[in-house]
């Protein structure tokens, strides 16, 4: 009897839906998991045909099933342990695993059905399934989007190499107007400045204030124009990658003195360029040209930008660590506003006026510098001056 309450209990507590039937196929059990799945009452199915659980085609099969088992032993009762669909009293169908037991039971044979209902699992496939083909479909207009990327870079790359052609031609037509005016332009400026010295010369005996006053004019036209022309064609020979230092020993003193003479020659009224330089030694390693074009740009920088009846500071140093370039002046200052841009091409301080000038010289100084392993710095404050600084590193400028 105890073993008889347990089983009794293990079945009415079951998850899976357990059926027994006779062997005419009449409902004689079923559990309480079982009248759920399928929305009868036991009073409701209790003797009634198997086949009242079953929609088409296995309802009108299932006597058959029977039949022939019983004839042939063969067994194919609905199915064994494969998915079939139940009936619901509302009419709906849902999909579950049966397995079937035949068993001796008093003298008869009784066959008990174990049902696991599969309605979730189908749900999580078709579910899976709608999720695989939205995938699917996503993937698909992504592959579409892409391709039609892929081809729109295609054609872009295409017209950017396209352009990049056209701008290589650009840039050697530029290279070779700007290398062309150069030589163009320097010949007639250089009998400029010849005939005016000649001018000059010719009109000392008349002692002509006017005459001088007019030929001084000129020498700075001429000048202004061969320094913008230089200013333009060393932009143009680094822009093109062509400037290479060529690191070599030579006297800083002597090209500083040099310098120092020339541009005196070119200095305002009553303008002094004082020259000193501190330290024992005066040899140095560097690009004699390049660093030339800077001392040249920084000195003639400080002439347009002082007045007259001043001193422009031209010092050099060589100390154990490092070679040093001073230009120091006294003129209009930076404004602190215009400092952050000073190095950039063409940019020129808002308080020039109608000083002329191209805004690359000092453009040009960064860079020729920077090729040689250097550096620049530079003070300035409003109409007190501005002090330029070139410094360069013993062991960096070795080569």
């Amino acid at each position: 009897m105890e073993k008889a309450r347990l089983l009794e209990a293990i079945i009415e507590t079951a998850i899976d839906g357990i059926i027994t039937i006779d062997q005419r196929g009449k409902i004689e059990s079923l559990n309480p998991a079982a009248l759920q799945l399928f929305g009868y009452t036991i009073e409701e199915v209790i003797g009634q045909n198997i086949a009242k659980l079953m929609p088409e085609p296995d309802k009108g099969r299932h006597d058959g099933y029977l039949s022939k088992y019983h004839d042939t032993g063969e067994k194919h009762i609905i199915g064994k342990g494969r998915e079939v669909k139940g009936l619901r009293k509302d009419g709906s169908t849902f999909p579950f695993r049966l397995a079937v037991s035949e068993v001796q039971y008093e003298n008869r044979k009784i066959y008990t059905g174990f049902i696991h209902d599969l309605s979730k699992e189908k749900e999580a496939e078709e579910r899976l399934q709608e999720y695989a083909a939205e995938l699917e479909s996503l993937v698909e207009e992504r592959t579409k989007s892409l391709k039609k990327t892929v081809t729109a870079l295609r054609e872009a790359k295409e017209e950017v190499s396209l352009s990049l052609e056209k701008e290589k031609e650009l840039n050697q037509m530029k290279s070779r107007f700007v290398s062309m005016a150069s030589h163009e332009f320097r010949t007639p400026l250089s009998s400029v400045q010849l005939s005016a010295s000649l001018i000059e010369k010719y009109a000392q005996p008349f002692q002509n204030s006017n005459i001088e006053k007019h030929v001084h004019k000129i020498k700075n036209a001429v000048g202004n124009l061969t320094t913008i022309l230089n200013d333009f064609l060393s932009l143009e020979r680094l822009e093109a990658g062509r400037v290479e230092p060529a690191f070599q020993p030579f006297d800083l003193v002597k090209l500083a003195e040099e310098i120092t003479e020339e541009m005196q020659m070119i200095a305002k009224q009553d303008q002094n360029i004082i020259y000193q330089h501190t330290g024992l030694e005066s040899m140095v390693s560097l690009d004699q040209n390049l660093l030339k074009n800077c001392m040249i740009n920084l000195i003639n920088n400080a002439i347009k930008y002082s007045g007259e009846n001043t001193f422009i500071e031209f010092n050099t140093e060589i100390n154990e660590q490092q070679y040093l370039i001073t230009i120091k002046d006294n003129g209009i200052g930076i404004p602190d506003t215009d400092q952050r841009h000073l190095f950039q091409p063409f940019f020129r301080a808002h308080n020039t006026g109608n000083i002329p000038g191209t805004g690359l010289g000092l453009n040009i100084v960064l860079r020729y510098v920077g090729l040689m392993n250097g550096e620049v710095q530079f003070e300035s404050e409003i109409n007190k001056g501005t002090k330029f600084t070139l410094s360069f590193n013993k062991k960096g400028a070795i080569q």
